[in-house]
């Protein structure tokens, strides 16, 4: 299941990456990385953050990237290629073996939701971070307020093959005891709600069927496809332009320090 998935994130890479910019970028500034800051990127995917967070640090500092996906992190290695301060490591973020306080900053763009054990990982994420260090990550609010992942759902008529897994942090009450029981202090927990598109209505399409809710429901079950598809897509021309097709993505950033 887990390549499946890869192989779709690879497959809609820079589209994907149109949609979520805008949500990691306001992680990025609740992180406000400085120049020469050392930053870990939790559940990197393709690498965009990674190259967006060392815009910040400079060439004085350094980013690394730690995926779970070989296939995932191929992408991100070329996109990363010849850039100085920049690396990437195949591993479980949760049981990331990294020494004690090497970095300045932690960050995820939707890369902290899955953990086995959340409070084990951000245990071990704080046993990397030197004192004083700053934490910020973005994760989904609750499934009822992300047009982005409901629409296609209903539209699909698939919403109770829905895999939970991505809404785990929709309680900010949860995300706050995860984090003290960590060590983290000083934590905010805020609401943000921004219309994301990928493009027109067969860029959005593309996306949709593919990653996401709805699209780990089709990987899973493709023959379910055909039916979902159009159904999806008429839904999508319901929303108006043709070429610029946007969804409410209802996020919380989260910010922190050891």
């Amino acid at each position: 299941m887990r390549d499946l998935a890869a192989r779709a994130w690879v497959e809609v890479a820079d589209l994907l990456d149109l949609q979520l910019s805008p949500l990691g970028l306001l992680a990025i500034e609740a992180l406000a990385p400085g120049t020469g800051n050392a930053v870990l990127d939790i559940g990197c995917g393709a690498g965009q953050s990674v190259l967006q967070l060392a815009e910040r640090v400079g060439p004085a500092g350094r980013v690394t990237g730690v995926d779970i996906a070989p296939l995932v992190l191929d992408v991100a290695r070329r996109r990363g290629a010849g850039r100085g301060g920049v690396n990437f490591i195949e591993a479980d973020a949760q049981t990331l073996a990294q020494p004690d306080r090497r970095f300045d900053c932690l960050f995820s763009r939707f890369g902290v939701m899955a953990f086995a054990d959340p409070a084990a990982a951000f245990a071990n994420f704080h046993r990397m971070m030197k004192p004083g260090g700053r934490l910020a990550f973005v994760c989904w609010r609750a499934l009822e307020e992300n047009e982005l992942d409901l629409l296609p759902l209903l539209a699909a008529g698939l919403e109770d093959r829905l895999d939970p897994t991505p809404f785990s942090f929709a309680d900010p009450g949860h995300i706050r005891k995860i984090l003290e029981a960590a060590g983290f202090r000083d934590i905010a927990v805020k609401p943000h709600d921004v219309k994301v598109s990928s493009g027109g209505i067969d860029a959005m399409l593309a996306v949709l069927m593919k990653v996401g809710p709805l699209g780990r429901i089709l990987r899973e079950n493709p023959q379910l496809r055909g039916e979902a598809e159009p159904r999806v897509k008429a839904a999508l021309a319901e929303l108006g332009d043709p070429a610029a097709v946007s969804l409410n993505a209802a996020v919380w950033v989260v910010s922190a320090r050891t």
